[in-house]
């Protein structure tokens, strides 16, 4: 019984401990890790393009993953409109994020 309770209560705290997960199969949080290439380009009023490392995480990111990171909660020091160019930027071709409002 007091095994069963533990496993229950692990299950239960690994479960909140973990982000959502989203359609494009990766976490918030591992999205996010795999753009701090970007942060220069999307930092709030930046002159700063684009790099290729950048770009290329973009890229293998794709368009659902950048959507979920838009439309997710603040991110701090990110200009979400700026985010929102990098396939533009980037020649990514991806079809626009639909803006949620939360």
């Amino acid at each position: 019984m007091k095994v069963t309770i533990l496993v229950v209560m692990l299950v239960a705290v690994t479960g909140l401990l973990q982000v959502e997960a989203h359609p494009c199969g990766s976490t918030f949080f591992s999205a996010l890790v795999q753009l701090i290439p970007c942060r220069a380009a999307v930092a709030p009023f930046s002159p700063i393009p684009p790099s290729d490392t950048c770009c290329n995480a973009v890229k293998t990111l794709g368009q659902p993953c950048l959507c979920v990171l838009v439309n997710g909660p603040p991110i701090s020091g990110v200009d979400r409109n700026m985010a929102l160019q990098l396939p533009d930027k980037c020649i990514a071709n991806f079809e626009p994020c639909e803006i949620t409002k939360k």
